[in-house]
């Protein structure tokens, strides 16, 4: 679990640029805060939505505040791009998460491992000398309890995905894992409105063996714990 040390709960004004946002505090004071996310994110920081900033007084900041979490309806979403892999980590030492495409137990793995011209977020070893390369993505979009990737085409999550099927062919297992930063969902799935030539490489990818999967996550404004697996499925 991640937790977050001085959390606030405060008011969402508007985002200046991808980094920057005004927030307002409970005594109408307004403060700036750094967005932890650079995706557009527009289906959660609506002017007047509670959001969570989390204090750094630190000397070498521009900003005293992260805008890590943001209240939609009734429901708490993580938006911490940094969050992702930290959780991935902790569920492998855990033996939390699960992939079905491997015979053995995890032993080892390495982080920011490079194959050829891209660099995946995990090298997995097992016991049975298999060599897994994972890619971790962040899920922040949601409608009607669908978690949806990408909010904004990702030139990156491209080159991983069509980098995951180059290595299968040099006899390395594959996978691509989402996680939804936020609990209610039924199925995690492709964007493929805002980019359809990643819906056409993640097509590609299951085919060639590439395993895809998802796990929710129990949100808070300071907190975060990966949950379970959810259905991932193109449509």
């Amino acid at each position: 679990m991640a937790k977050y040390e001085a959390v606030e709960v405060v008011t969402f004004k508007e985002r200046q640029n991808r980094f920057i946002a005004t927030c307002v505090k409970p005594d109408g004071k307004e403060i700036v805060t750094h967005v932890k996310n650079t995706g557009r994110c527009k289906e959660l920081l609506i002017p007047g939505v509670e959001v969570g900033v989390n204090f750094q007084d630190k000397a070498t900041r521009k900003t005293k505040y992260d805008l890590v979490a943001v209240k939609k309806q009734d429901a708490w979403f993580n938006i911490d791009s940094q969050l992702p892999n930290k959780l991935v980590e902790e569920g492998i030492k855990q033996n939390l998460i699960k992939f079905d495409i491997l015979k053995g137990t995890i032993k080892s793995y390495k982080r920011e491992f490079t194959h050829g011209d891209s660099r995946f977020d995990f090298l997995i070893e097992t016991d049975k000398k298999e060599k897994l390369l994972l890619e971790v993505k962040g899920m922040t979009l949601e409608e009607k309890a669908q978690g949806s990737f990408p909010d904004a085409p990702s030139v990156r999550a491209l080159k991983h995905v069509l980098g995951l099927i180059k290595a299968k062919e040099e006899d390395y297992l594959g996978a691509v894992l989402f996680v939804v930063q936020f609990e209610t969902i039924d199925y995690a799935t492709i964007n493929k409105e805002m980019q359809p030539e990643l819906q056409l490489a993640f097509e590609k990818a299951i085919n060639s063996g590439i395993e895809v999967c998802a796990y929710n996550c129990i949100v808070s404004p300071d907190t975060v714990k990966l949950n379970k697996k959810v259905p991932f499925k193109l449509i």
